[in-house]
């Protein structure tokens, strides 16, 4: 009796010490608070004034450990940040929509905080973890939104799994084909967003190993991202820089997948959800996002002008806009 007495109890021990472990404080997790340089008025002056934001994380079926950003309550919210992204380019973002609603910022693998690994290096792989976040956390039913490469996830995801589960869909800036086709006619590459010919030549150029080349469409993502025109960018860049610097070598490993993809027919004929599609006068892929929203039956598109930060990093930039125009939607 008392071996099981003590066994049982050595198990809850087990339990909370677990518990504790996947449930901790941001401040707790990164091991330390953080001041943001610039004092902007509704924004947190440093981290621990996000309320409620913890760091969590879960195994993956192919036993790879991701983490993820969450504070809020209310209906819940999936973000999938872009390549090379995570939660902590979202700070301001989860700080003001986590006002609204249940937030959960995912990072993807070699991302962020989650683990570096070798495998699984295919945007459909990257869907089906965003399936297994969704077992893990037990929703039914969420708004899903992706910035970026993330987009591509979740036009993987609604490929494999369907849009049940998805009650709306956000995409943020991300051309429907990275790669553009020999075939195409000039009308193709700007409806699908065509980039680049050489995906090796574009991989060296997002690795930084070598100039940027190889693309036929004049971005300005580079400038635009270097660009600290912004204090509320300036804020989150920092805070990136603190805590969750990226290995290029791994970050590497998706990408040839990532700009190899094709997602017309998804975007064309699976996507029943109501969309919000956001991008901006700096972006090269407004034609691309304006046939999204031509093609999907019940799609908003929202483009912001330069006055408004309308680049690939609208939502980091100008967040104050951004969350409001994004509530708007998901409210109505």
């Amino acid at each position: 009796m008392q071996t099981r007495l003590r066994s049982a109890l050595s198990a809850l021990a087990l339990f909370c010490t677990t518990s504790l472990a996947l449930a901790a404080p941001a401040t707790q997790v990164l091991g330390k608070d953080f001041e943001f340089p610039n004092t902007l008025e509704g924004m947190p002056a440093r981290l621990s004034d996000v309320k409620g934001l913890q760091i969590k994380h879960f195994e993956t079926s192919d036993s790879v450990n991701l983490s993820y950003w969450e504070a809020g309550s209310g209906k819940p919210l999936v973000i999938i940040p872009g390549w090379s992204a995570s939660g902590a380019e979202f700070i301001n973002v989860i700080h003001l929509l986590g006002q609204h609603y249940h937030v959960y910022v995912l990072d993807p693998r070699n991302q962020g905080l989650s683990e570096r690994v070798e495998h699984g290096m295919h945007i459909a792989r990257y869907a089906m973890d965003v399936k297994e976040f969704g077992a893990h956390l037990g929703l039914k039913s969420a708004y899903y939104l992706g910035w970026s490469m993330g987009a591509s996830v979740i036009w993987s995801y609604i490929d494999l799994f369907g849009g049940k589960d998805i009650r709306k869909a956000v995409f943020v800036d991300e051309p429907v084909s990275i790669y553009s086709h020999a075939d195409w006619s000039e009308q193709e590459r700007l409806e699908a967003g065509g980039m680049t010919t050489s995906p090796e030549r574009m991989i060296a150029a997002f690795t930084g190993s070598a100039p940027v080349n190889g693309l036929i469409a004049d971005t300005r993502l580079f400038e635009r991202y270097v660009a600290m025109d912004s204090p509320y960018y300036e804020n989150s860049e920092k805070f990136v820089a603190a805590f969750a610097k990226s290995d290029p070598r791994h970050l590497s490993l998706i990408l040839f997948d990532h700009i190899m993809s094709d997602w017309r027919d998804v975007v064309r004929n699976k996507i029943h959800m109501p969309v919000a599609i956001f991008t901006g006068d700096y972006s090269a892929n407004v034609p691309s996002q304006r046939w999204m929203q031509s093609v999907i039956t019940d799609a908003s598109l929202y483009i912001y002008s330069k006055e408004e930060q309308g680049d690939h990093f609208l939502m980091f930039k100008n967040p104050i806009k951004f969350t409001r125009d994004l509530c708007e939607f998901l409210d109505r």
